[in-house]
């Protein structure tokens, strides 16, 4: 099976449709979305819809969370940033409605999928320990090893750092965890980083993962905004 792995859109119709313009030439089985879906890009509910369209399996992210369970009026705004960051929330609530607003509440943090070879796919937003706290491309095995704790996923799908990784982590032994997992940091469709910073405008992360008896490949790929990659 092929999957079309996405995470952190937050909200960019505009990358997602030219991720999805580049996979569908390439072909996939379904896509998988590691949460930071609606927040707070310029089209948060087109966004949504198209997903749903797509039957994407998602996961809530922190941006989503936000979404469903912040009260806007209770916040406190500090600064020029906090206030536009406040107001784009509300404004994001309103277009959203209170319908979506619970189906993003109802998103799980963790979702799981059978791959072939009785192996398992973990999709979450940061790390099976806690689905907020992000796993990065600089942490050292050790600390994912600790941060995976004892779940029993042979591949991890995650996002929230923005930068895509991917490393295979080795594990304890403990019974029903695997020697190793195969951690795949998704990046971000519309908030995409580089080492040297932010580059939205220039392209979006993407990847896919392809299942089968002989094991997992993974492709993480860069689609270039405005022309075909």
């Amino acid at each position: 099976m092929r999957f079309l792995c996405l995470s952190d859109i937050h909200g960019h119709l505009g990358p997602l449709s030219a991720v999805l313009a580049t996979a569908e030439r390439r072909g996939y089985d379904r896509i998988l979305v590691a949460g930071d879906i609606c927040f707070p890009g310029p089209e948060p509910l087109s966004t949504w819809r198209r997903l749903g369209q797509l039957d994407a399996l998602c996961v809530q992210g922190v941006g989503d969370r936000a979404l469903a369970a912040l009260d806007p009026t209770g916040l406190k705004p500090r600064d020029d940033y906090q206030r536009a960051r406040l107001k784009r929330l509300i404004e994001v609530r309103d277009e959203l409605g209170p319908q979506l607003l619970t189906r993003l509440a109802k998103l799980p943090q963790l979702a799981r999928h059978p791959l072939a070879g009785g192996r398992q796919l973990l999709l979450v937003h940061g790390s099976p320990s806690d689905p907020l706290e992000p796993l990065t491309h600089d942490m050292s095995d050790a600390i994912i090893a600790k941060m995976l704790g004892d779940d029993p996923a042979d591949v991890v799908l995650c996002g929230g750092s923005h930068l895509p990784f991917t490393r295979l982590v080795p594990r304890f032994s403990a019974p029903g965890v695997p020697a190793s997992t195969q951690v795949i940091n998704l990046g971000s469709v519309g908030e995409a980083a580089g080492l040297s910073g932010p580059s939205q405008a220039e392209h979006a992360h993407a990847s896919f993962v392809e299942s089968s008896d002989d094991g997992i490949e993974v492709e993480q790929f860069l689609v270039r905004l405005g022309k075909a990659a």
